[in-house]
């Protein structure tokens, strides 16, 4: 613990050099304030490690200057030992409530207090050592919650987290009555992009593709990658009609835009939309479908189209259709 810093709050001048002469023979270093407003401007200034507190203080007492110690998140850490002639218990229980860390009553013993310091002071390394150590256990749960609702391509939700959004809009769309839309994109021919230029090209195009979608989305819509070339957005408080033009400036971007790595081809998107409300939706799974539909329709008369359904439409189609 040798070099650990010492703030020590102490009134009377002789006193103070007396103590301030142990400590630094005992190795720390030693910094000193004769009363309570010193203390504090010091311990903003040039946190110490360790602060030995006088009760007895001109102006701010040592117990009002501890409890603002205990407060204040920066300082809160620093180990408190509390000096002093009174030997009340009452005293001691006082101090020890607003926070301090020990209690020394004057004339003190220097092996005493070294020895005190010196626990303070281990203490307080064992605390900021499990400090850390939580702090990497916080990050590390954070990175692994993340990766496990991230695609790790293009950093949108994955189809597992599309799923939680899904379900919340959904019931707050039958509860509510509010609008949403749902919007489900598909790059054309995408198989032939990644057979004639390789999957790297198919990795570049996927992430730029969901650079434009998010320019075009709202900070309240959600985009997801649902699968291999296929991309989810939620839009809340959203009719269909609204989404319909969101979705064809997301379509008409991405055929305007010159992709990296593929010779300047053009790429386009098939779009199908649906939303809430509407009485023939009743599931979630219904509202995909229907979304899904909306994308067939667009593929089948010429891609690069956008095709709004109902749920309703959804006679017109077979259960099951392999695009």
């Amino acid at each position: 613990m040798a070099k650990a810093k010492v703030l020590l709050v102490e009134d009377d001048p002789i006193q103070a050099e007396k103590a301030k002469e142990k400590l630094l023979i005992a190795g720390y270093e030693v910094i000193w304030a004769a009363d309570g407003i010193n203390a504090i401007k010091i311990v903003k200034t040039t946190p110490p490690d360790i602060i030995l507190l006088d009760v007895v203080l001109p102006g701010l007492d040592g117990y009002e200057v501890c409890r603002w110690l205990k407060l204040e998140e920066s300082t809160r850490g620093i180990p408190v030992i509390m000096l002093t002639v009174k030997k009340e218990l009452s005293d001691k229980i006082s101090g020890l409530n607003i926070g301090a860390d020990d209690y020394l009553p004057k004339p003190y013993n220097e092996l005493e207090l070294n020895a005190r310091i010196y626990a303070s002071l281990r203490t307080k390394a064992l605390q900021d050592e499990l400090r850390a150590k939580n702090k990497q256990l916080e990050e590390l749960l954070y990175k692994v919650e993340y990766m496990a609702i991230t695609d790790s391509l293009t950093g949108l939700y994955n189809r597992r987290r599309f799923h939680d959004i899904l379900s919340s809009e959904f019931e707050r769309a039958k509860r509510y009555a509010t609008p949403f839309a749902l919007i489900m994109v598909d790059i054309d021919h995408f198989k032939r992009i990644n057979d004639n230029y390789g999957h790297q090209a198919g990795d570049t195009i996927l992430k730029e593709v969901t650079s434009i979608i998010l320019k075009n989305t709202r900070e309240t819509d959600t985009a997801a990658r649902y699968g291999g070339e296929e991309f989810m957005v939620i839009m809340p408080n959203t009719n269909k009609k609204d989404a319909k033009n969101l979705a064809e400036r997301v379509r008409s971007s991405i055929e305007k835009n010159n992709f990296s790595d593929i010779n300047d081809q053009k790429i386009t998107v098939s779009i199908g939309i649906t939303g809430m409300p509407d009485p023939d939706i009743t599931k979630e799974d219904v509202l995909i479908r229907c979304a899904d539909f909306g994308l067939y329709r667009a593929k089948n008369t010429g891609r690069n189209k956008v095709e709004m359904m109902e749920g309703k439409d959804l006679n017109n189609f077979p259960e099951s259709i392999a695009r």
